[in-house]
């Protein structure tokens, strides 16, 4: 029994067709409506992360272990059982923030070479302006990293469909799903190798180059039926392209900075 009459849209006031129905036609909202209590909310954990046919950990598999499939899913609709690609990021960037503070206890963005550099008395005063520069933007990374994630991907999701609009017929948003996703398993793989930061240095430059042979490997799987040279150089390309970008944005926010102290 739900907390309201199970005949009737507790959202939109519809008619029910039948007691059995789970989702209004209208609106849908699930009926009938039930009282959060703990036997809701363990119901709501199973299905949203724990199943293994959908949701996050279902998504997460697919993307790992059948990346082609899980885009060429997404891309022609099939998306029912799949978690929304920016809620996924979202949730992927949360993880990567708590468990690097929780294990290594520093910011993502190392910035102790700078701050090494910047107080060495033998560096130059400029040098030395510009190395704190670069760590107070590391630390502005470091605490921004699920927007400054999100401040890249139309960036990213744009340059590889300029490399790729011969190639193949995605449009703009199409790609601005594909690179988010492709973004994801480099958080995934970054989550992989952060309880081994001791014994691996430059984590995250590790797992960003990892990320560029996954996210290749992935657009062969996707465009099977297209030559797997062709695809790899465009994205080799795509992701140079990008890592230029991105590094002068940083630059430029760097010199800002610098010349803003």
């Amino acid at each position: 029994m739900g907390m309201h009459a199970d005949e009737i849209c507790i959202n939109c006031d519809r008619r029910v067709a039948e007691p059995a129905q789970k989702y209004c036609p209208g609106c849908g909202q699930p009926t009938p409506v039930h009282r959060i209590d703990w036997h809701f909310l363990g119901h709501e954990l199973e299905h949203s992360v724990l199943h293994m046919d959908r949701g996050i950990l279902y998504s997460l598999k697919l993307l790992m272990l059948q990346p082609g499939r899980l885009l060429r899913d997404y891309i022609e609709g099939r998306r029912g059982n799949q978690v929304k690609p920016l809620l996924l990021i979202t949730m992927m960037s949360a993880a990567v923030v708590l468990l690097n503070k929780l294990v290594s206890g520093g910011s993502l963005m190392d910035g102790g070479a700078s701050q090494a550099v910047a107080t060495n008395q033998a560096v130059p005063a400029q040098l030395q302006q510009f190395m704190l520069a670069s760590a107070a933007v590391g630390e502005w990374v470091s605490g921004h990293f699920a927007a400054f994630t999100l401040m890249l991907l139309p960036i990213e999701a744009l340059v590889f469909w300029l490399v790729f609009r011969r190639f193949s017929r995605l449009n703009y948003p199409e790609w601005l799903v594909v690179t988010t996703l492709l973004t994801v398993q480099t958080f995934v793989i970054w989550l992989l190798l952060i309880p081994l930061h001791r014994w691996l240095p430059f984590v995250q430059s590790l797992a960003g180059l990892m990320g560029m042979i996954y996210a290749a490997a992935s657009l062969m799987h996707f465009f099977a039926a297209r030559p797997l040279w062709s695809t790899l150089w465009r994205t080799l390309l795509a992701f140079g392209v990008f890592s230029v970008i991105s590094s002068m944005l940083v630059l430029g926010a760097t010199l800002v900075v610098m010349w803003g102290a």
